[in-house]
């Protein structure tokens, strides 16, 4: 049964985790998403992340060598609708852009490199979605390979959202990258995480919860191997913690952990995990926790269901940026309406099919005047600003950072710098849409509700043609001088503006 509103039949999402990649694949029925595939390989990217941000080779290679494996499982399932998110080591990765290429190419699919907040979000959607609804806050702890988010939430609602620099590859690698294990390099790990809460203490105790959940491999395996320890454990606690830690100081050793849920590739990120978990109880003064069985994925799927359904969680969050930086929404819209117009005709010479082109135009229109709030002089650039570095729920980084383009180089000198760093299709798709939003901007510069003439539009690969009536350019002697003036600042990003006059009456 297909879903409404051209819901897909079947979605799938894939996580590229610092410590595991995960797929999940669901086919949706009478309203439900039901689970039909799972696929998941310890890769250990953050391992793979040196100091200086570059990215092993040996470790990319296995990573496109599991997303290969993954690409053709999504062939043969012919998922229709598909999102890919990289998380903190593709975060902290430098020169990344090739091993992204390959992965695309593997996979078959763009990938999105999200930020902790919006990781914490996805997170936190997961959970909300797969287990009970029940009243009262809930605590979420995941623990990643290369970050640890913590979420309270109430039903679907996160309160509070966080992401720390620490996770179970990480502190693994940082005190016991030879395999020891002691008393002495366990507090060292402990002490670590602790540093890493501290800042966060206050706002989560304050805040509260009624119960508290975990996900991730890490917190399963700690929960499994507290049972393996002992069989009347229904829970992760304090005590149990302790036991855990006791187990695998007393053993001295990664290769000696035989507990059977302690599997031979978790091994070696197991203290790790154990010593922030342990350290989160301490913390926050949690004093029971449950395994999850949601995560991200599940996650990134009901954020892909609600956008097919329009509930869209970027649009929530352009609202209420537009709300926040007090958005003259009235001129907002004759902005976007224009825009949106101009995208319409120019979208075939310009090759701008992608369902993103209108999304970016119509967000970066409504949010073009946000910088105004910091100050009027260079108000674009601090538009730019905020944009590229508020914690935007819904938006992949890639997205922000085109958003934050468009913005700061809607008005005055055209500057490209740092358009060519964007992903593809956006490194060379950008500099239409900048073109395209500048021009609507000009147009309404006078603030008026009186409606523009029709124009003439043609573009070319290079170049666009506009044409507006000779009466009222001649009424709007301003306008007529900052379209002239356009020509050069275009010209400046390599786009040919040709300015025209039509005959007959402005309408």
């Amino acid at each position: 049964m297909r879903g409404p509103r051209g819901v897909p039949d079947v979605l799938a999402a894939v996580d590229l985790g610092s410590n595991s990649f995960h797929m999940v694949v669901a086919r949706y029925s009478h309203g439900q998403l039901i689970i039909i595939d799972r696929l998941r390989e310890m890769v250990r990217l953050a391992a793979g992340v040196a100091e200086n941000g570059r990215l092993d080779k040996d470790i990319a290679a296995r990573a496109i060598a599991c997303l290969q494996r993954f690409g053709q499982r999504l062939r043969d399932m012919r998922a229709d609708s598909v999102r890919v998110v990289g998380t903190n080591a593709l975060r902290l990765a430098h020169s990344k852009q090739a091993f992204l290429e390959r992965a695309r190419a593997a996979l078959g699919h763009p990938i999105e490199i999200i930020s902790g907040m919006e990781e914490a979000r996805l997170i936190y959607s997961g959970i909300a979605h797969t287990m009970p609804d029940v009243p009262g806050r809930r605590l979420v702890v995941d623990i990643g390979g290369g970050s640890t988010e913590m979420i309270i939430g109430e039903r679907f609602t996160p309160l509070e959202l966080e992401s720390l620099q620490m996770g179970c590859v990480a502190l693994s690698e940082r005190f016991f990258r030879d395999g020891r294990i002691s008393a002495k390099r366990m507090e060292r790990a402990r002490l670590a995480a602790r540093l890493e809460l501290e800042p966060v203490q206050v706002a989560f105790r304050r805040r509260g919860w009624d119960r508290a959940a975990g996900s991730s491999g890490s917190v399963r395996a700690i929960q499994e191997a507290i049972q393996a320890l002992d069989p009347a454990a229904r829970a992760i606690t304090p005590a149990g913690l302790a036991r855990a830690i006791d187990y695998c100081v007393e053993v001295g050793h990664i290769r000696e952990l035989n507990l059977e849920p302690i599997t031979e590739d978790r091994r070696p990120v197991f203290p790790g995990g154990l010593a922030i978990l342990a350290e989160v109880f301490a913390v926050l003064g949690v004093k029971e926790m449950h395994f999850a069985e949601g995560a991200m994925r599940e996650g990134l799927l009901y954020d892909m269901l609600g956008r097919l359904r329009r509930e869209d969680a970027r649009e929530r969050t352009v609202r209420a940026m537009q709300q926040r930086y007090h958005v003259d929404i009235a001129q907002a819209e004759r902005v976007e309406t224009t825009a949106r117009a101009f995208l319409a005709r120019t979208r075939g010479p310009w090759r701008l099919t992608d369902p993103l082109a209108e999304l970016a135009l119509k967000w970066a229109a409504r949010l073009h005047e946000i910088g105004l709030d910091v100050s009027h002089s260079g108000y674009h650039r601090h538009g730019a600003y905020l944009l590229e570095n508020a914690d935007m729920p819904g938006f992949p980084r890639e997205e922000q950072r085109l958003l934050a383009r468009l913005v700061g180089t809607h008005r005055r000198k055209l500057a490209l710098e740092g358009v060519e760093e964007l992903m593809p299709p956006w490194d060379r798709g950008a500099v239409y849409l900048i073109v395209l939003l500048r021009l609507a901007v000009l147009l309404h510069r006078g603030r008026s509700a009186a409606a523009l003439p029709n124009i003439g539009l043609r573009a070319t690969p290079r170049s666009l043609e506009v044409r507006l009536p000779s009466r009222w350019l001649r009424a709007h002697p301003l306008t007529a001088a900052d379209l002239q003036q356009e020509v050069e600042y275009l010209r400046a990003g390599g786009i040919h503006l040709r300015l025209g006059r039509r005959r007959g009456r402005a309408t």
